[in-house]
Protein backbone atom coordinates (compact mmCIF):
# COMPACT_ATOMS: atom_id res chain seq x y z
CA UNK A 1 0.00 0.00 0.00
CA UNK A 2 1.43 3.94 -0.44
CA UNK A 3 1.44 6.01 2.19
CA UNK A 4 0.47 9.28 2.40
CA UNK A 5 3.59 10.63 1.28
CA UNK A 6 3.88 8.44 -2.07
CA UNK A 7 0.27 9.65 -2.69
CA UNK A 8 0.84 12.47 -6.09
CA UNK A 9 -1.81 14.49 -7.48
CA UNK A 10 -2.53 12.94 -10.63
CA UNK A 11 -1.81 9.77 -10.26
CA UNK A 12 -4.50 7.04 -11.48
CA UNK A 13 -5.83 3.58 -11.78
CA UNK A 14 -8.12 1.67 -13.41
CA UNK A 15 -10.27 -1.24 -13.81
CA UNK A 16 -12.35 -3.17 -16.77
CA UNK A 17 -15.08 -5.00 -15.84
CA UNK A 18 -18.96 -6.24 -17.10
CA UNK A 19 -21.25 -7.43 -15.16
CA UNK A 20 -23.54 -10.87 -15.43
CA UNK A 21 -26.53 -11.90 -14.71
CA UNK A 22 -25.32 -14.23 -11.82
CA UNK A 23 -23.66 -11.23 -10.71
CA UNK A 24 -26.97 -9.12 -10.51
CA UNK A 25 -28.72 -12.13 -9.20
CA UNK A 26 -25.87 -12.47 -6.22
CA UNK A 27 -25.92 -8.91 -5.63
CA UNK A 28 -29.59 -8.73 -5.20
CA UNK A 29 -29.68 -11.36 -2.90
CA UNK A 30 -26.77 -10.10 -0.35
CA UNK A 31 -28.04 -6.19 -0.61
CA UNK A 32 -32.32 -7.22 -0.65
CA UNK A 33 -32.41 -5.05 -3.45
CA UNK A 34 -35.15 -6.99 -5.60
CA UNK A 35 -35.85 -4.09 -7.82
CA UNK A 36 -37.64 -5.61 -10.73
CA UNK A 37 -35.83 -3.83 -13.27
CA UNK A 38 -32.53 -5.45 -12.16
CA UNK A 39 -33.86 -9.06 -12.18
CA UNK A 40 -37.00 -9.81 -14.40
CA UNK A 41 -36.33 -9.70 -18.29
CA UNK A 42 -39.96 -8.94 -19.28
CA UNK A 43 -40.73 -5.98 -16.69
CA UNK A 44 -37.28 -4.28 -17.64
CA UNK A 45 -37.88 -4.28 -21.30
CA UNK A 46 -41.09 -2.37 -21.04
CA UNK A 47 -39.37 0.33 -18.53
CA UNK A 48 -37.15 3.91 -19.95
CA UNK A 49 -34.33 1.15 -20.13
CA UNK A 50 -35.76 -1.67 -22.83
CA UNK A 51 -33.53 -3.91 -20.59
CA UNK A 52 -31.92 -5.32 -17.64
CA UNK A 53 -29.96 -2.94 -15.95
CA UNK A 54 -26.83 -3.06 -13.51
CA UNK A 55 -27.43 -1.98 -9.93
CA UNK A 56 -25.85 1.37 -9.72
CA UNK A 57 -24.52 0.38 -5.74
CA UNK A 58 -22.85 -3.04 -7.52
CA UNK A 59 -21.49 -0.90 -10.46
CA UNK A 60 -19.72 1.69 -7.86
CA UNK A 61 -18.71 -0.92 -5.78
CA UNK A 62 -15.80 -1.14 -8.13
CA UNK A 63 -14.21 1.88 -6.80
CA UNK A 64 -13.51 0.01 -3.78
CA UNK A 65 -11.71 -3.14 -5.17
CA UNK A 66 -9.60 -0.48 -7.02
CA UNK A 67 -8.83 1.44 -4.07
CA UNK A 68 -8.34 -1.95 -1.93
CA UNK A 69 -6.10 -4.11 -4.62
CA UNK A 70 -4.45 -0.92 -6.84
CA UNK A 71 -4.11 2.46 -5.37
CA UNK A 72 -3.58 3.30 -3.05
CA UNK A 73 -3.86 -0.84 -1.45
CA UNK A 74 -4.98 -3.04 1.37
CA UNK A 75 -4.88 -0.70 4.15
CA UNK A 76 -6.33 2.65 2.99
CA UNK A 77 -10.19 2.90 4.48
CA UNK A 78 -12.84 4.10 2.32
CA UNK A 79 -14.30 7.20 4.38
CA UNK A 80 -16.58 8.91 1.38
CA UNK A 81 -18.17 8.63 -1.57
CA UNK A 82 -20.53 10.36 -3.52
CA UNK A 83 -21.59 9.18 -7.25
CA UNK A 84 -23.55 11.04 -9.86
CA UNK A 85 -25.54 8.35 -12.47
CA UNK A 86 -25.55 9.83 -15.77
CA UNK A 87 -26.25 6.29 -18.15
CA UNK A 88 -27.43 2.87 -17.48
CA UNK A 89 -25.12 -0.18 -17.29
CA UNK A 90 -26.51 -3.01 -18.90
CA UNK A 91 -25.58 -6.65 -18.51
CA UNK A 92 -22.35 -8.22 -19.62
CA UNK A 93 -21.38 -4.57 -21.13
CA UNK A 94 -17.81 -4.24 -20.41
CA UNK A 95 -16.86 -0.47 -18.22
CA UNK A 96 -13.46 1.46 -17.48
CA UNK A 97 -13.97 2.31 -13.96
CA UNK A 98 -10.48 5.29 -13.49
CA UNK A 99 -9.85 6.65 -10.22
CA UNK A 100 -7.31 9.84 -10.28
CA UNK A 101 -6.24 11.32 -6.92
CA UNK A 102 -6.92 15.18 -7.07
CA UNK A 103 -6.38 16.41 -3.40
CA UNK A 104 -4.45 15.27 -0.44
CA UNK A 105 -5.10 16.55 3.29
CA UNK A 106 -1.56 14.89 4.80
CA UNK A 107 -2.39 16.74 8.14
CA UNK A 108 -5.48 14.36 8.31
CA UNK A 109 -4.18 11.10 6.34
CA UNK A 110 -6.59 11.77 3.02
CA UNK A 111 -6.84 11.45 -0.02
CA UNK A 112 -9.74 12.77 -2.65
CA UNK A 113 -9.85 10.98 -5.70
CA UNK A 114 -12.27 11.31 -8.68
CA UNK A 115 -14.12 8.23 -9.92
CA UNK A 116 -15.40 8.00 -13.25
CA UNK A 117 -17.05 4.73 -15.68
CA UNK A 118 -16.92 4.93 -18.77
CA UNK A 119 -16.90 2.75 -22.08
CA UNK A 120 -15.81 4.43 -25.26
CA UNK A 121 -17.16 8.40 -25.10
CA UNK A 122 -19.85 7.01 -22.85
CA UNK A 123 -19.99 8.58 -19.10
CA UNK A 124 -22.27 6.18 -16.50
CA UNK A 125 -20.55 7.07 -13.41
CA UNK A 126 -19.03 10.41 -11.72
CA UNK A 127 -18.21 11.04 -8.13
CA UNK A 128 -15.38 11.44 -5.82
CA UNK A 129 -14.14 9.23 -2.76
CA UNK A 130 -11.62 10.15 0.40
CA UNK A 131 -9.63 7.53 1.91
CA UNK A 132 -8.15 7.33 4.92
CA UNK A 133 -4.04 6.24 4.23
CA UNK A 134 -2.23 5.43 7.19
CA UNK A 135 1.85 6.96 7.32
Amino acid sequence: MLSISECKIGMTAELEKSFSSEDVNIFSKLSGDVNPVHLDDDYAKNTMFGARIVHGALASSVFSTIFANILPGAGCIYLKSENKFLKPIYLNELITFKIEVIDIIKEKSRVVFKTVATSGDKVFIIGTAELYLPE
